[in-house]
């Protein structure tokens, strides 16, 4: 049972394409149970987010972390945004969520020692998160795994550790090899300040790329991140109402927009581009805090410029104790083609 636990949240890799069948409602069966109702990590209840790898289900805040430790530690997804493929969904079913997970990764917590509870800091927290997951310093000795830094061919004495380990050896090889492919992320933790939820509402006169009409998609790049929307066949004027997340490094750029025309036996045509600069979403955000403690109100501003997409000024709005931001932009370096989407901003700062 340990070796199979280890090896689900180890050695998991991400799914390509994520099926939207019933794996929601499975995932949602999970969450009613009584463990699941109350983060993992600091008890704050009724958690939106999980690690599917790890098998547990965690808060916002604590979510935050997990996405900065790297998807070689935490794979995290949404459970009500989010696709999950059937090998995520049955990752978390098969750990059985967050009590089974806990007698795992907190089976050894120093006397004394507490943890974070739902007012924590985000310090706090990631020094917790950091000690169970990444480090594994409250998991039995026998059971923890050590990556080895340097080349992949590089031999180290740590080796010995792997092989009189409790867990298969198909197992310590997968992790060996996740863990150098993973390398360059275990130099140095990416900490994310925020999440952004951006709805994607409807695009106007895209541009033709096949015979009469398009089947397009758009995706969203900010940093190593990529998202994309779902497909809309032969639609030149498609309406996705779709919400895609991007974590948001303290080192953020503009997020990368493009639009492309699907097409099964050959490379996907473009079909425009544009940049979104999310400072003043950011900058006004930070500046009034918590937006809960506000009335709705204009709060920011990005300014229509010949420097920029964008079809008239956006304005940032906190509405019921969010902050969004309504985005229309024109597609650059295509003959037509207009875009409208919401981009709400998630802070993660405590």
């Amino acid at each position: 049972m340990i070796a199979s636990f280890f090896r689900r949240a180890m050695s998991y890799s991400a799914a390509g394409h994520r099926k939207p069948s019933s794996g929601k409602r499975r995932i949602r069966e999970l969450l009613t149970q009584s463990d699941n109702r109350f983060c993992a990590d600091c008890g704050a209840s009724d958690p939106k987010w999980a690690s599917a790898n790890i098998g547990v289900f965690i808060c916002l805040k604590c979510c935050g972390v997990h996405r900065s430790l790297g998807t070689h530690i935490s794979k995290v997804l949404s459970v009500t945004l989010d696709e999950w493929s059937d090998e995520e969904v049955d990752s978390m079913i098969e750990i059985g969520g967050n009590a089974s997970a806990n007698s795992i990764y907190e089976a050894f917590i120093p006397d004394g020692f507490s943890k974070p509870g739902p007012d924590a800091t985000h310090d706090q927290r990631l020094r917790f998160i950091r000690s169970k997951y990444e480090l594994q310093e409250f998991l039995k000795p026998s059971l923890r795994i050590t990556s080895v830094k340097g080349p992949p061919s590089t031999k180290s004495s740590s080796s010995s550790s792997y092989l009189s380990s409790s867990l298969s050896k198909k197992f310590i090889d997968s992790f060996r090899t996740n863990s150098a492919a993973q390398q360059p992320k275990l130099e140095g933790m990416v900490e994310f300040i925020g999440l952004l939820k951006v709805t994607l509402k409807k695009g106007t006169n895209l541009a033709v790329r096949d015979m009469m009409t398009s089947d397009p998609y758009v995706k969203l790049t900010l940093g190593q991140q990529t998202v994309q929307s779902t497909v809309k066949k032969s639609n030149l004027n498609p309406v996705w109402n779709e919400e895609l997340m991007l974590s948001v490094p303290h080192d953020y750029g503009s997020v990368k927009l493009q639009v492309f025309d699907y097409d099964r036996f050959s490379a996907d045509d473009i079909m425009g581009e544009a940049g979104i600069d999310i400072q003043p979403l950011i900058t006004s955000a930070m500046a009034f805090g918590d937006p809960e403690m506000f009335g709705d109100m204009q709060i920011g501003k990005w300014l229509k410029s010949h420097d920029n997409a964008l079809i008239e000024d956006s304005i940032i709005n906190i509405a019921d104790g969010k902050v969004k931001q309504e985005v229309k932009i024109k597609l650059q370096n295509v003959e037509s083609g207009e875009l409208e989407l919401e981009v709400e901003w998630l802070s993660l700062e405590s």
